[in-house]
């Protein structure tokens, strides 16, 4: 009986797996039917592309960012990636999540190959249940149930292993594979198979017959038969096939592949012993670098360890393959892990030819990091005079950066916008209001860095402080407006924070030659280094992972910029608004004379910006009068395009289009007109629709102003005043890194005292806690102490 429940128990494992495979895959992604041109559509959400993928081979990529064009791509999964944590049966989460991946870039119209392990754990599995069955049952029976879990199972030969489950393997593989349309295809190599001539050329052909038919060739040592991995028996030029990851290497360099990407259970190279304290994932290595990396233990299991992947992934460099060291067992990550780093995302450690002429983004950070606390600890008067330089230098070299200015305006034409092209122009007058802005930020730091803002007595001789203090790295990520940089930089300098900057391609050149200046501005004091600009091939999206280096971010441009900095940046604040939908409400006391004026300045000085006005609010007893006809003249003068609300377009016969959403950033000469009936549902408007940035009320009667202006839950509420006011130089701030819309910490323009945070600072003598305790001899007395006054000259 207990033979039979056992034996029907362990029917063939591929059958049984067979279902699971099915239900895994078919549940996240549908079944792929391909369309008569061939072309696959799409699976699991993930958008299906046929990309232009042609490059000559015969040198790697350089950076990272050209990943995304590697058409032939060999993909390692070791070991410790195929297999489970009792190292004894296959991982089939992780595996179905891989061969996923490798199918989306072979319907992408990539030739994919991979090399796997796994048949010897594979075959562990199958024969221990086959030994456990084989037990006699008397045996069984006699020994109990309990002990029968501890029955010792023999130690098991891995070639046998191997002979027993790489059928088992490969069935797996097909059937995961068949759910996305795709034939995959054995082969098993040895050593041998490279060495001779006529076998190595019968391989190639082979590989490049399956990979015409759109096939994933997959690749395995025969580990049957396979004899011992003989050390040092690499020839010159030629690596020897002792393991999958010189076999990996090996099959790339054959089928002159584009990128091999070599999956264990590590993130990749670190500096130091993956796991101790200081070790640091190393992004990028370059031959020649080995003594730069100290190489931990092997995986728990494989043959091959770190030190073997960094020879056979530097032979295959050599090669013109381009290589990429990755975890592909991290839960978080190995999903995606392989189209991650095909689109050129910073995972693991990327191997390269070319070393950059300057530091990495990683070095940057630590740069602003050291440089950042050292500008903290200078004299007040010293940062000042860092920023007076600064601003002296804007004019001083007002010729250099107009002309820098120019280049970037010249390739920008007819690619930016009219708006963007605004945006991204210096003048002479406006280095001048830099530079008036700048000494005003000069002025306010006098006093900012260790200003104390509460002293108390705890007890005798025991006194509390709260001091201000930077808070860190800032990393200020900007579209278009090269005078963000000197703005922000003044503002880190006052406040003693590091700082790295990220500017888009469009001001290059003027972001060059202003971060220049400034760092000329901190070299008077030897902080040249607190101030970094990013010129790296880095995306956002990886700048944004840095939180171990990053204190916060705050995001200058579009309010699709700010949403895809906010989603990205899991482990760092960020600082900022997503969108600027600011209102104005008309109220039926509003001024005749004040309405227009606040309405065209508010909405067609600067349409762009993000305190331009978007919605105007207007009180029913206002239409059809007078001051309504003025406000619609004056718009179709401007040729501010009108989008009518739900209501204003019921009191219509004919009218513009009603607006599609009463939420929307126009960002343009474009305009939502719609009708209230109080003052409190403008305010019930505002609060459903609006992004808390800046709202305005325009009327007479100050108890309703009040109103207003008490009830309106948003970072700026005006009364009687354009909302292009929400600015951090009009607010006499000097400048502003940002709007923010948030509740915590800074709100609404952020200068000087929003790039601050607080320490306490206790001073004791000999006190312990016990001491006051109930039996204890002291008392706490809590006195509030007076705080030094704040230098406001």
């Amino acid at each position: 009986m207990l033979s039979q429940i056992c034996r029907s128990g362990c029917q063939s494992f591929t059958q049984r797996l067979l279902p699971w495979v099915q239900s895994t895959t078919l549940s996240r992604s549908h079944r792929v039917q391909p369309s008569a041109t061939g072309h696959v559509r799409s699976w699991s959400n993930i958008p299906f592309i046929t990309v232009p993928l042609s490059r000559t081979h015969g040198k790697s990529f350089a950076h990272r960012s050209e990943l995304k064009h590697a058409k032939r791509i060999v993909v390692k999964l070791g070991s410790a990636v195929v297999t489970r944590g009792d190292e004894c049966g296959l991982a089939l989460g992780r595996l179905a999540s891989i061969v996923e991946q490798v199918s989306v870039l072979q319907n992408q119209g990539r030739e994919m190959m991979l090399v796997t392990s796994g048949a010897v754990a594979f075959g562990k599995q199958r024969l221990r249940h086959e030994i456990l069955l084989s037990q006699s049952v008397r045996q069984a029976l006699h020994s109990g149930q309990n002990q029968l879990k501890e029955m010792a199972i023999p130690v098991l030969e891995a070639r046998a292993c191997a002979a027993a489950g790489q059928s088992g393997l490969m069935a797996l593989y097909e059937a995961m594979f068949t759910q996305y349309s795709i034939c995959a295809a054995q082969i098993l190599v040895t050593n041998l198979d490279f060495h001779d001539e006529q076998k190595r050329r019968n391989l190639n052909g082979t590989l490049h017959e399956l990979l015409r038919m759109n096939i994933v060739p997959i690749v395995n040592t025969n580990d049957a038969v396979v004899p011992p991995a003989e050390p040092n028996s690499d020839l010159q030029g030629v690596i020897s096939v002792k393991d999958n990851d010189s076999l990996a290497a090996r099959l790339a360099v054959e089928m002159k592949t584009d990128l091999l990407i070599v999956l264990s259970d590590v993130e990749g190279l670190f500096d130091s012993p993956p796991g101790s304290d200081d070790a640091k994932l190393i992004d990028i290595f370059y031959p020649g670098d080995q003594q730069s990396v100290t190489f931990g233990t092997k995986s728990r299991v494989g043959m091959g360890g770190m030190e073997a992947k960094v020879k056979a992934a530097l032979w295959a460099l050599q090669g013109g393959t381009s290589v990429v060291i990755a975890n592909g067992t991290h839960p978080k990550v190995s999903g995606h892990v392989i189209t991650d780093i095909v689109e050129g995302k910073k995972v693991g450690t990327f191997f390269s030819e070319v070393k950059p002429a300057g530091p990495t983004v990683e070095q940057q950070g630590e740069m602003a990091r050291s440089g950042g606390r050292m500008l903290a600890t200078l004299e007040p008067e010293q940062r000042a005079e860092i920023i007076h330089h600064l601003a002296d230098l804007l004019t001083d070299q007002r010729d250099e950066i107009l002309l820098a200015n120019k280049k970037d305006l010249e390739e920008a034409e007819g690619r930016l916008a009219a708006p963007l092209l605004k945006r991204l122009s210096l003048s002479t007058s406006k280095l001048n209001s830099l530079a008036i802005g700048l000494r005003q930020i000069a002025a306010s730091s006098q006093d900012s860095v260790g200003r104390v803002l509460r002293r108390t007595r705890i007890a005798k001789n025991l006194e509390l402080e709260q001091v201000t203090v930077p808070i860190g790295v800032l990393l200020v990520i900007f579209e278009s407006r090269p005078d963000c940089l000197p703005q922000v930089a003044a503002l880190a300098i006052a406040s003693g924070n590091g700082l790295l900057l990220k500017g888009g391609k469009e001001a290059s050149h003027s972001n060059r030659i202003l971060h220049l200046l400034t760092q000329e501005a901190l070299s008077i004091h030897g902080v040249k280094e607190a101030v970094q600009l990013v010129n790296t091939r880095e995306e956002v999206e990886d700048l944004c992972r840095l939180d171990k280096m990053i204190d916060l971010i705050i995001p200058r441009g579009s309010s699709q910029l700010v949403r895809d900095i906010q989603k990205a940046a899991k482990g760092i604040p960020v600082m900022g608004h997503s969108e600027g939908i600011c209102h104005m409400y008309v109220d039926s006391e509003a001024s005749v004379d004040k309405v227009t004026r606040l309405v065209r300045d508010s909405k067609c000085e600067y349409p762009a910006a993000c305190n331009a006005l978007e919605t105007l609010l207007i009180h029913r007893d206002l239409l059809r009068t007078p001051l309504f006809d003025q406000i619609i003249d004056m718009l179709r003068v401007e040729q501010v395009k009108i989008h009518a609300g739900p209501k204003f377009a019921s009191y219509l016969t004919f009218s513009p289009s009603e607006v599609k959403s009463l939420r929307t950033e126009y960002g343009d000469l474009e305009l939502c007109i719609e009708v209230v009936d109080s003052v409190q549902e403008a305010i019930d408007h505002i609060h459903k629709y609006g992004s808390s940035h800046t709202d305005v009320i325009v009327t007479e009667n100050e108890k309703t102003a009040e109103f207003f202006l008490q009830h309106v839950d948003s970072a700026c509420v005006f009364w009687n005043a354009s909302t292009r006011f929400s600015d951090g130089y009009r607010f006499g701030l000097g400048a502003e890194v940002g709007i923010s819309t948030s509740r915590i910490h800074a709100r609404g323009p952020v200068g000087l005292e929003g790039l601050l945070t607080t320490k306490w600072l206790l001073r004791g003598q000999d006190h312990v806690v016990s001491d006051f305790s109930e039996h204890g001899s002291l008392k706490y007395l809590h006195e509030n102490l007076p705080v030094p006054q704040r230098n406001t000259n």
